[in-house]
């Protein structure tokens, strides 16, 4: 995978309008009424009226096994399905005993012990989704995850989402807004 550079812009309007705002864990974001997804060349500059903009990139998986890659690879969908005018931006970042784990330690708590890849494939197709990674970039967040389906799936993402918070990964999350939006 190519890295892309993305910026998820939060201001009065933009391309997606912004339901609600709840901070899940830790503090929350100012107030937006909109939000716009900048790809490429276009993240590195930002509108002024920005409320906030969070940045991230695409990356190499890095928790997930050949036969895991290859079971997503076989059920995901792409992002801009017609149908999916809902989409959820939650970003997250873990605590610094999350980071102090070794790579092996950090990927035997978030598969054979909370099942992360294994519960998101129960939700695939319906749910489309894109990891974006600001720890490296020094941004107030690790993970910008982005998810896309259609209103008719909004309990399933729900759910997805709430089998996701229960497992003990979650544990090591310290700051967490869940941004839901429609187009």
């Amino acid at each position: 995978m190519t890295p892309l550079s993305v910026a998820f812009v939060g201001s009065d309007s933009g391309t997606w309008t912004i339901e609600r705002m709840d901070a899940v864990a830790g503090e929350p974001l100012p107030p937006a009424r909109g939000l716009t997804v900048l790809e490429g060349p276009a993240a590195r500059r930002l509108p002024e009226e920005a409320d906030w903009a969070l940045r991230g990139v695409t990356s190499n998986e890095r928790y997930v096994t050949r036969e895991e890659h290859d079971a997503l690879e076989a059920l995901q969908q792409g992002l801009g399905r017609p149908q999916a005018t809902c989409s959820a931006l939650i970003p997250i970042r873990k605590s610094q005993a999350w980071w102090d784990l070794s790579q092996d330690e950090r990927r035997h708590l978030f598969e054979e012990r909370s099942r992360h890849v294994a519960i998101g494939l129960d939700f695939l197709p319906a749910i489309a989704r894109r990891l974006h990674h600001g720890r490296d970039l020094g941004e107030p967040f690790d993970f910008l995850t982005w998810f896309e389906f259609a209103p008719a799936d909004a309990g399933v993402f729900d759910e997805l989402v709430g089998r996701l918070r229960r497992t003990e990964e979650w544990s090591y999350v310290e700051r967490e807004v869940d941004i839901r939006l429609t187009r």
